[in-house]
């Protein structure tokens, strides 16, 4: 299934984290990131330490060319199929705020609205942001294009080989809601947080 719908997912976890102590202390929390499309949304599954982030998977649904329901189908599917291989509790998701024109925007808004769903159905708790406050939490700077970003989310990640780009923003997104979490928590990614809003190691 996960073949034909297009997904690569990844190993569960890499072994930095497998090697973490706060795996058998039980208070990591598993966080989705979801950067929404109607050709390819962007996935990224982070693990939350408490004391810091640690990547887990990434990739991208890609539904190719079919017409507009089919493709829905295929996100929708894709991130249950995402949220069951990985097991995240919360999902963190990017707002539409602009789009080369209404239909563009329209069929963006159908396919984060296809990805809601998903995760809606399998309880995830969701928040959703804009990509000024992703770029913000990720790289200190709303203004920040999406090379910056990436190379922020590879640092923060240790991650060795660059991501596919709509996976980076995933990432960058499913960080963002980290973030922006354990600023309502009265324990979180506090040692992971900087001066300015962006996280670091």
């Amino acid at each position: 299934m996960i073949a034909a719908i297009g997904l690569r997912l990844l190993p569960l976890c890499c072994a930095h984290c497998v090697a973490s102590p706060f795996l058998a202390a039980g208070v990591m929390t598993l966080i989705l990131g979801i950067d929404p499309g109607s050709r390819i949304t962007g996935y990224g599954v982070v693990r939350d330490t408490g004391r810091g982030c640690v990547y887990v998977a990434s990739g991208c649904i890609r539904t190719g060319s079919g017409e507009l329901h089919e493709r829905l189908q295929i996100v929708y599917r894709g991130v249950r199929e995402v949220i069951k291989t990985y097991g995240p509790v919360t999902m963190g998701i990017e707002k539409v705020f602009m789009a080369k024109n209404a239909d563009s925007a329209l069929k963006l808004g159908q396919a984060r609205g296809a990805a809601i769903v998903a995760g809606a159905e399998e309880e995830l708790e969701i928040a959703e942001y804009t990509a000024t406050q992703v770029k913000q939490a990720v790289a200190g700077t709303g203004g920040a294009n999406k090379e910056q970003v990436m190379m922020m989310v590879m640092h923060l990640l240790k991650l060795t080989q660059k991501p596919q780009i709509d996976a980076s923003d995933a990432l960058a997104i499913a960080l963002c809601h980290a973030h922006t979490r354990s600023s309502l928590l009265p324990h979180g990614l506090s040692t992971a947080r900087s001066r300015g809003g962006r996280l670091r190691l």
